[in-house]
């Protein structure tokens, strides 16, 4: 991919709308972004067929893990950092420091880094009616990070009543560019 391009680096958790994710890559590339994909664990063997495809819609590997001690990195610095969907799991795992894979690290290190970082959930009201989530929002918020949640970004659902097909994409990666205008 063109150095010249602004590099969004986009990650996924496992939830439903992450299925898409080579839709929304395509979506992205056409903003004008240079596009590397992380996913977590369990987003990564949901899509185990697709990485390949991924790779080559992105032309850099697909990270959902750690590199080893002495590895080199395999993708360019990001401008921008857009993690979603976010799991209730991912979101408290980024608020409280909890860095036990790949993407939540990495999202981690963007927040002291400076990196414009865009979370958007995915969860249903039963998740984010726990008291956890509502003070890891307010904790990655305070921090300054941008999260999605409620009018204008995603709306949470009745459990067992999800639209994957109508999570807002639009409205994240616009607030991905938006984060690097500023």
């Amino acid at each position: 991919m063109s150095a010249t391009r602004p590099v969004l680096y986009l990650f996924g958790s496992a939830a439903p709308p992450v299925l898409d994710v080579a839709h929304v890559v395509r979506q992205a590339q056409d903003r004008g972004w240079d596009v590397a994909l992380g996913l977590t664990p369990t987003a990564a063997s949901w899509l185990q067929a697709e990485l390949p495809e991924l790779e080559r819609l992105t032309g850099y590997p697909v990270k959902s893990a750690y590199r080893r001690p002495g590895d080199p990195d395999v993708l360019p610095p990001a401008d921008a950092v857009l993690f979603a969907p976010g799991t209730m799991n991912s979101i408290n795992s980024l608020a409280l420091g909890i860095t036990t894979s790949w993407v939540i690290g990495y999202a981690a290190e963007a927040i002291g880094k400076g990196i414009p970082l865009t979370v958007m959930p995915c969860t249903n009201t039963a998740l984010t009616g726990h008291p956890q989530f509502l003070r890891s929002v307010t904790t990655l918020r305070d921090a300054g990070v941008r999260v999605l949640l409620g009018e204008g970004g995603f709306v949470p659902n009745i459990p067992g009543q999800g639209k994957p097909e109508a999570y807002p994409w639009e409205a994240a990666l616009a607030a991905a560019g938006e984060s690097v205008r500023r």
